[in-house]
């Protein structure tokens, strides 16, 4: 969304996102990134150039993506939920299944995820470039350490990644 101050009007930029969580600001500025949860990717939204307010798929991730955070490189990280299991992948590879657990079933799909990653999950956080290539993965694979990613941020060398559903707070040497 965009405010406008002085005619203290607002105007949607993006709809019908699926669980929006998270946004980061290219170091040029010239476009704005999205975390899309349950589609497991980043959106790009242009916002300077000839392509504004156009949007294009960024980067297609390996789980759902829980915010997002640019370093001083102009590189971005992406904390990782949980990876995407191959029963959400078939149940979201078709439109109609996946609409009939949103609308019909009193649960959202990405907390039995969350609730698999609690018993066996894996940490795992992501380093996208600017073009949104991978360019990093960094994971504790048995979760022994950090699991279920909401936040990575790196600072000064060291990366900082922390969770809203776990009680840690993880400092990682860069």
């Amino acid at each position: 969304m965009t405010f406008n101050p002085k005619t203290k009007e607002t105007t949607v930029l993006l709809h019908n996102l699926s669980f929006p969580n998270g946004v980061a600001l290219s170091q040029n500025g010239e476009f704005l990134l999205v975390a899309e949860t349950t589609n497991c990717r980043i959106l790009k939204l242009w916002l300077e150039t000839s392509k504004a307010g156009t949007v294009e798929v960024f980067a297609q991730l390996p789980g759902f993506p829980d915010n997002i955070r640019r370093n001083q490189k102009g590189e971005f990280w992406v904390g990782i939920h949980s990876r995407r299991s191959s029963f959400l992948k078939r149940v979201l590879s078709f439109t109609w299944i996946g609409s009939t657990f949103v609308n019909y079933f009193p649960v959202d799909i990405t907390n039995l995820d969350s609730y698999a990653a609690k018993l066996k999950g894996s940490g795992l956080a992501v380093k996208l470039g600017e073009n949104g290539e991978i360019l990093e993965l960094i994971e504790d694979k048995k979760g022994k350490i950090w699991k279920s990613a909401s936040e990575v941020m790196e600072r000064h060398g060291y990366l900082l990644i922390g969770s809203v559903k776990m009680p840690f707070l993880v400092k990682l040497n860069k």
